[in-house]
């Protein structure tokens, strides 16, 4: 299904539009300093767009310092219960709002949020999350399954499309991978609108990271998803990075450098761990679009990571630079692991 085009600030979701990748704020937006460098971070990580909690009329103020402040990367508010800070938050310049519908009281609510988001010109997010489902909807499908997030995110949709309103993007998340991939298959079968996706409550960075990976990285295989979020505790940044290397993965977007690591075996004579770690820190801020393997033997590691743009392996006395079949460079394993990988980043820098 053809899917709709919805504008996020300079971003542009579906219809063939890359996935985003967003993160949320975890500072009280009404501490103007603690958020302003919590976003400068997320967007040195790579976040395209940023959710900032909005709960009280001091983060609407806080808000409006941040869009003066970061003009070009989209905010999002995110409102719940009271549909003035939604009505403040876009007179305060968001690009979008996720709202419920189901929480924003009346309908008279809702259509004034809906005239104030069209008149600006603004998306709005509906979100619904598995752990907070209506009661009658979960009453009716006997839980919190994928037919439950389709009817919930249906019933959140008819409201907006009553007031007329069309600019949406919709998600529908569970902690639970198979429920929350299984209604956004479902969703994706009957309605065109964008889907932001993600595997919420995940947890902490570990687990959480895996849960995400597999969750999200169903859906984008498919198909399915305009925006993602990876939902972790703690430091957001670390949702930002796992984002793209879950984007890098699936080979459908990169940020800098893709590094390729063998897990090592009985025939490794190099430092393996220590040399990508040190591949990490020397070429990660590297602005280039290029996978780098690092191999632990001379056996296998030219054949089986030919298809990367450069790598490095060796044996007991020799390191290997390679690229394809060619070998660019050896020299003895003596050197200390940082010149080493000094003297991969200087022929990186030269292709």
């Amino acid at each position: 299904m053809k899917v709709n085009e919805v504008k996020i600030g300079g971003l542009i979701l579906g219809s063939g539009h890359p996935a985003r990748i967003q993160s949320m704020t975890n500072t009280l937006t009404a501490d103007h300093a603690a958020t302003s460098d919590q976003i400068k971070a997320l967007i040195g990580a790579g976040a395209e767009i940023i959710r900032l909690a909005v709960s009280d009329m001091e983060s609407v103020a806080s808000l409006s310092k941040m869009r003066s402040q970061f003009p070009n990367i989209p905010l999002v508010a995110d409102i719940h219960f009271d549909h003035r800070l939604a009505l403040e938050s876009i007179k305060a310049g968001v690009d979008k709002v996720r709202i419920n519908p189901g929480n924003i009281g009346s309908d008279k609510k809702v259509s004034e949020i809906c005239a104030a988001a069209k008149d600006k010109g603004i998306p709005l997010r509906i979100g619904v999350n598995g752990g907070s489902l209506p009661k009658d909807i979960e009453a009716i499908f006997a839980g919190a399954g994928a037919d439950a997030l389709l009817a919930a995110a249906e019933r959140e949709l008819l409201v907006l499309e009553k007031n007329g309103f069309d600019d949406i993007v919709v998600s529908m998340k569970s902690s639970s991978i198979p429920i929350s991939v299984e209604a956004n298959r479902l969703f994706r079968a009957k309605h065109p609108f964008p889907l932001h996706i993600g595997i919420t409550e995940a947890g902490l960075p570990g687990a959480g990271t895996v849960s995400s990976a597999v969750g999200i990285g169903i859906l984008l295989y498919e198909g399915i998803g305009e925006t993602l979020r990876v939902s972790l505790t703690g430091d957001p940044v670390n949702e930002v990075i796992a984002g793209w290397q879950i984007l890098s993965a699936l080979e459908l977007r990169s940020k800098g450098i893709r590094f390729i690591s063998c897990p090592t075996c009985g025939r490794t004579e190099i430092p393996v761990e220590k040399l990508a770690l040190e591949a990490q820190k020397q070429l990660g801020e590297l602005n280039m679009k290029i996978s780098v393997a690092i191999m632990g033997c001379v056996v296998n590691g030219p054949g089986e990571a030919r298809h990367a743009d450069i790598g490095i392996t060796g044996s007991s006395t020799e390191y290997v630079i390679f690229k394809g079949d060619n070998v660019l460079d050896k020299f003895s394993t003596d050197l200390p692991v940082p010149e080493v990988i000094d003297r991969l980043k200087k022929h990186i820098l030269e292709m």
